[in-house]
């Protein structure tokens, strides 16, 4: 019986072990925020993607269902030309699939931002799924065996683990009983065991277990090490997250909505940050900037008249009375150190970086947030993906990188360079 007992014990830290990569198997795509996908998909994806149909590239649904490695997604879809350059197989066949139509490089998505999309695009796909008749799933088997094993099996294979598990442990109680009893019957007494009159009794301790725990110097040092771990595990997170304000949204004192006025009404960034092409900064716009529609349009919405009461604008008489004007407290979401320089107009005239690459899809928030981390690590990952073409785009013609071309050729003739040919004596280099 004891030899039973003992193939029972390593049968059941098998099932766990099995249970445990079970679980981190199925929960390996749950990385990702489904929420923030939606945004970053439509504003980057939907121009070629469907998810449920082919459109200029193939559908999304079934395609990043059926792929497991979520690495080499990210990879395809920050850079897919480099896979194909590298000749990876899993690149040429969709680059030759699809008549080698090469798709848009999304250098600017970070690791994090496409996992958000891969989160999205399976969610959507598994609720399409879900509300799809039983006729039209079998109408379409040959695209719903691409998208992996079914919750339910999934839920089910869970289930058998888990019962299969407590079964073990109740036959592991069964036996010790069944062991304590045939020792008794041959007048063998426990150490754990006193006895009263001849009979055998099991003295009630309900501290013993965690007496005996207490005792085992193994078990001690597991729990000091996991709590040390996690301890540590959470002041690093916390201090790697200190003055990050990701997500950061303040309430405005006049509320302003951007999907509207960059998303359904299609109004361009700098037309109202016009700063942001050739300055450092973007610049907060002035409400003469809103006044150019306003003092037309929509003049009986509360937020409106806040603009009104902001100049000492009178919409009846069209005047201003410049003794009752005050300035908008507006409140700053984007905020760096001021150990950080950065240029608005590097990077939107001359990088030719688009507005969403930093501050996420402006064009569907109800209200601006900080979309991006904006950390160091978050800016160097941008810096080195992002390919400089002096072919096209705010390089060409530009005298900065005009320069640097020549500079360039007269290195490789062997001429003579110096810091005052490379803009070294330019007093933005060091008075700015």
């Amino acid at each position: 019986m004891r030899n039973i007992s003992l193939i029972f014990k390593q049968f059941s830290k098998a099932v766990l072990l099995t249970a445990g990569f079970a679980i981190l198997g199925f929960s390996a795509h749950a990385q990702g925020d489904a929420t923030k996908g939606e945004a970053l998909f439509k504003a980057n994806c939907t121009t070629c993607h469907k998810i449920e149909s082919q459109l200029i590239g193939p559908a999304l649904g079934p395609l990043v269902t059926a792929e497991t490695d979520d690495k080499w997604l990210t990879k395809w879809v920050q850079n897919n030309q480099a896979l194909i350059a590298a000749k990876d197989p899993k690149a040429l066949k969709i680059y030759n699939q699809f008549n080698q139509q090469g798709m848009t490089v999304f250098g600017s998505l970070s690791d994090g931002d496409v996992a958000n999309i891969l989160a999205y695009i399976r969610a959507d796909w598994k609720t399409q799924q879900a509300a799809a008749p039983a006729a039209g799933a079998a109408g379409a088997s040959g695209a719903t065996a691409d998208s992996g094993p079914s919750s339910l099996v999934i839920w089910g294979l869970l289930g058998v683990i888990v019962v299969a598990f407590i079964v073990i442990i109740v036959l592991n109680k069964v036996i010790g009983t069944l062991e304590r009893l045939l020792l008794r019957n041959k007048g063998i007494v426990l150490e754990e065991e006193e006895t009263e009159d001849g009979v055998a009794k099991v003295p009630v301790d309900k501290m013993a277990g965690l007496k005996h725990l207490a005792k085992n110097k193994k078990f001690i040092f597991f729990v000091i090490l996991c709590g040390t771990i996690a301890c540590g595990s959470w002041t690093w997170v916390t201090l790697w997250n200190t003055n990050v304000h990701q997500g950061y949204q303040p309430e405005q004192p006049i509320h302003f909505p951007h999907d509207l006025h960059a998303g359904v009404m299609k109004i361009d960034c700098q037309y109202c940050h016009s700063g942001a092409y050739k300055s450092k900064n973007a610049t907060i716009p002035s409400l003469n900037i809103c006044m150019n529609c306003h003092k037309v349009v929509k003049q009986d919405s509360p937020e409106i008249q806040k603009i009104y009461a902001a100049l000492g604008y009178d919409p009846k008489t069209q005047k201003y009375d410049s003794t009752k004007s005050r300035p908008i407290q507006w409140v700053r979401v984007h905020n760096l150190p001021d150990l950080v320089y950065f240029n608005h107009s590097q990077h939107v005239k001359v990088g030719g970086i688009k507005c969403q690459t930093c501050h996420g899809p402006v064009q569907t928030m109800k209200e601006i947030y900080q979309y991006s981390p904006l950390t160091m690590k978050w800016c160097i990952q941008c810096h080195k993906r992002t390919e400089v073409d002096f072919s096209k785009g705010g390089h060409k013609g530009n005298a900065y990188y005009d320069n640097m071309i020549a500079v360039h050729d007269r290195i490789k003739r062997g001429e003579k360079v110096t810091e005052a040919s490379m803009g070294g004596i330019e007093c933005g280099k060091c008075h700015y």
